[in-house]
């Protein structure tokens, strides 16, 4: 194997050896890594470097990093060179040992083999010095990275385009940023460690390692690709998870391979980035120190436009004796990493609370009065199993998920033009009619993609003219069915993925075919067809055309008379497809839990990886073995015991954002919160286009934004993007103050029929009677004693206030007023205004 440029490894295999001590007893003990299972560290290059890696295994069980810790003896001296932080440095050819001593506790020993220490390699611009500027952040897009660039000096983003930053560094300007002659000069170097003003600031130390190399790079001619350097072919990490106690620390090692079939210790190198900040940092030299938070954190590793990512599990360590018993694999899985964490979950929710949570996020609505009373009442053991099959049967089933997805798929009216309106009500009705009957998804997806002909006709069209652009068509159906956002690589080499811009115009290749045929004001006959022309797309970027690629996939060979979005669709809803299935599952998961198992939901990548990765896999197998039954994730999901857990934390679970120890509240969608309300007080919604007492969630486009403020005001979106996080959930001033005095409040509670003027007329119930039954109809349970008594307090308070003034004030208007007041309280609550 050529190790010209690398630690050469006596043992060239993958993987890795823990070095144990072969003292095999029950104390402490202490154990190394070395990358390839090698036995022996080799160095046959003056630049190579090895970060050392040791872990204390403790008779206890636990393991911790150690490797800055221990004390490292180098025998004899002058070979090699090893740092407090167990970074080895050959400084001299020769054969050395490395000791590694903790207290009393058996010392490890490296064998060290250096030669070739006079034979320097040339420096390679794109596999060292690029890393080292995006190390600094020099090409990043807050700084030369910007498309602008920064005081006329531009660099690509991350330097995913080094052949550009090659010509940017070493010939624009004059080539004024670089002097051969004395490379100490450049200004490369000088600004760069603040020799020179620079708004970036000291970005290195002048002489050390970084300095050393790009000034040596100068003096050797400023090379783009010395001797045909070989490229990085892949990244492995190690360890690649671990679980930290809280406040601990964790090396990290990071290894490049190369296409000669070398390989190299890149960890100071590489990039590190935290993706929860607030669980875990991470230095530059890939030690990972976790913080309080209990869970998942994750660390992201970039080299190149390589990546990979590190997670740490971060245990509360209570525990949990008491878990529930699993009622299917959700729980198997999620309990199993409660048991991990030590973090005891919240008992099981009553069934008041489970028969609103689940009403509401199956339907979108409360429970009827009558819904309520019999499911309370009701003493079969399976029968929150009965009433989940039973929602799932219901027409507000329908309702609330042909909503989530006529906003996903972006279903707009364009202005409110009643030409445009009838479209959308097509299209709106065919989801609708979709979820209805169950239709398998991978259907649903197919008739989507491939749909052509009049909107009319054939209702599925209509997306086709909500996205007119191949680019966004192509975004948005990666982003929808597969999670993956794609739109950065349309620019550049996505930042946090593998995607490149021949990746982005291969995908678009597949809606390039698309034929328009457009009739003026009659929208319902615009003809979406085929051209019959060979799908290709050109990166303009390079001018290469590009066949059809399905992502990760080679370029397919589509012939001219055939539509590419054939095999578009046949790719995606493939069972074999790595995204289509987690997509939605984990959708759905975010629909019932507030968050994602990925979050946010529709970005699912290597380096944003899931709290419960066994739990995404098993959730999309169980999506593809029911031949992609939507239904049947609602009814697994709710099933569970996860599910069905209390909202009230204990406690140790009250700052559990990810784990599910408890169920988390979240406040009603404007669509269900609107609907709710009317429900509570018996009034109805009056939208233009639609019939009277229509329930918002059954709403089939975005027109009804422009004439209610309150279905503005809280969040629901405008249908412009196929984002759901374009729906949003923040709280501010202008809510509270709707809620609590507006115009279209007052118009809600004191609706001449509405369930205050029944309440004051219905003398056949008792005061009693009739809170216990708001109660029921707001919260789904009966009032407290406190409650009840405050209520009823208040209706006498209204009395007396008609019997002392009966002519300002009638009995029958007083009572009135007093329901008004009760339902506007209940309904202002975060009992109310939450799902939990």
């Amino acid at each position: 194997m050529n190790s010209k440029f690398a630690i050469r490894l006596l043992i060239p295999c993958l993987g890795a050896l823990l070095i144990l001590n072969p003292q095999l007893t029950y104390a402490d003990q202490l154990a190394g890594f070395l990358p390839n299972q090698a036995k022996t560290i080799v160095f046959n290059d003056p630049d190579a470097r090895q970060q050392l890696l040791i872990t204390l295994k403790e008779k206890s069980g636990g393991i911790r990093d150690v490797t800055r810790e221990v004390r490292y003896h180098v025998e004899p001296e002058g070979v090699v060179r090893v740092s407090k932080t167990g970074y080895v440095t050959p400084i001299a050819n020769g054969q050395a040992t490395i000791t590694a001593q903790l207290n009393s506790i058996a010392p490890l020993v490296f064998p060290v083999q250096v030669s070739s220490f006079e034979k320097q390699r040339a420096v390679s611009f794109y596999n060292d010095v690029i890393p080292q500027l995006t190390r600094a952040g020099c090409n990043s897009g807050a700084c030369h990275g910007t498309p602008a660039g920064k005081n006329n000096f531009r660099l690509s983003l991350l330097g995913y385009e080094p052949r550009n930053d090659f010509e940017f560094i070493t010939k624009e300007s004059q080539g004024r940023r670089v002097s051969p002659a004395a490379p100490e000069t450049s200004l490369l170097l000088r600004k760069a460690t603040g020799g020179i003003p620079h708004n970036g600031g000291k970005r290195f130390e002048k002489n050390g390692a970084e300095y050393n190399l790009i000034k040596r790079w100068i003096q050797e001619g400023m090379k783009y690709d010395p001797d045909n350097d070989p490229i990085v072919e892949r990244l492995e990490l190690f360890p690649k998870d671990r679980v930290l106690p809280r406040q601990s620390t964790q090396q990290l090692i990071v290894m490049a391979y190369f296409s000669d079939g070398t390989s190299r210790d890149i960890t100071r190198k590489a990039e590190f980035k935290p993706n929860q900040p607030m669980m875990a940092e991470v230095d530059e030299h890939g030690v990972v120190r976790v913080k309080e938070f209990t869970g998942t954190t994750s660390v992201m590793i970039r080299f190149q436009e390589h990546v990979s990512v590190f997670m740490a599990t971060i245990p509360l360590g209570k525990p949990t004796p008491n878990l529930p018993k699993p009622s299917n694999f959700i729980d198997e899985h999620i309990f199993a990493k409660l048991k991990v964490l030590g973090l005891p979950p919240s008992g099981e929710c009553d069934d008041a609370t489970f028969l609103r949570r689940a009403t509401l996020d199956i339907t979108g609505r409360l429970p009827t009065l009558e819904q309520t009373q019999e499911f309370l009442s009701d003493k079969r053991p399976d029968k929150r199993a009965r009433k989940i099959d039973d929602l799932l049967d219901s027409s507000g089933y329908a309702d609330l998920f042909a909503a989530k997805w006529a906003g996903i798929l972006r279903n707009k009216a364009g202005g409110n033009l009643e030409q445009v309106a009838r479209e959308t009500f097509g299209f709106h009705a065919w989801i609708r009619s979709s979820i209805s009957s169950n239709k398998p998804f991978d259907q649903f997806v197919t008739e989507l993609i491939t749909a052509r002909g009049k909107p009319g006709t054939n209702p599925a069209v209509s997306w086709y003219r909500a996205v007119k652009d191949p680019k966004d068509q192509m975004s948005d159906i990666a982003q929808v069915f597969l999670g993956v956002r794609i739109q950065c690589a349309q620019c550049h080499h996505h930042p946090y993925e593998k995607w490149s811009q021949d990746d982005f115009y291969g995908f678009q290749a597949f809606f390039n075919t698309i034929g328009r045929k457009e009739v003026y004001k009659l929208p319902e006959d615009d003809i979406i067809y085929h051209k019959r022309i060979v799908a290709v797309a050109k990166n303009p970027n390079t001018d290469r055309e590009l066949k059809p690629t399905p992502l990760d996939e080679v370029a397919l060979e589509i012939p001219a008379q055939r539509d590419p979005r054939i095999d578009l669709a046949n790719w995606i809803s493939s069972p074999k497809n790595p995204f289509f299935a987690k997509m939605l599952v984990n959708r759905y998961w975010k629909h019932f839990f507030g968050r994602g198992l990925v979050e946010p939901e529709d970005d699912i990548r290597v380096t944003n990886p899931a709290t419960h990765p066994a739990l995404l896999n098993a959730l999309a197998d169980s999506f593809v073995k029911s031949n992609y039954d939507l239904k049947e994730v609602c009814r697994t999901i709710c099933n569970s015991r996860t599910y069905q857990l209390s909202s009230f934390p204990n406690e140790h679970n009250k700052d559990d954002e990810q784990n599910y120890a408890r169920y988390y509240p979240r406040r009603l969608t404007a669509e269900v919160m609107l609907d709710a309300m009317n429900d509570t007080a018996g009034a109805k919604n009056n939208f233009n286009h639609q019939p009277v007492g229509v329930r918002a969630v059954a709403l089939p486009d975005d027109s009804a934004n422009l004439e209610s403020f309150f279905l503005r005001v809280f969040g629901r979106p405008q249908m412009d993007t196929a984002c759901e996080c374009e729906r949003t959930a923040n709280a501010d001033l202008s809510q509270s103050l709707h809620l609590i005095n507006s115009y279209a409040m007052q118009k809600l509670l004191s609706a001449p029929d509405g369930r205050a003027a029944q309440l004051a007329r219905d003398k056949m119930k008792d005061d009693q009677t009739h809170i216990n039954e708001l109660y029921l109809h707001a919260l789904s349970r009966l009032p407290t004693q406190n409650e009840l008594d405050t209520a009823l307090k208040h209706l006498e308070k209204k009395r007396k206030q008609s019997k002392a003034d009966p002519k300002k004030l009638s009995m029958g208007q007083a009572e009135k007023d007093a329901y008004e007041d009760i339902i506007w309280v209940m309904i202002n609550t975060k009992e109310f205004l939450f799902n939990h």
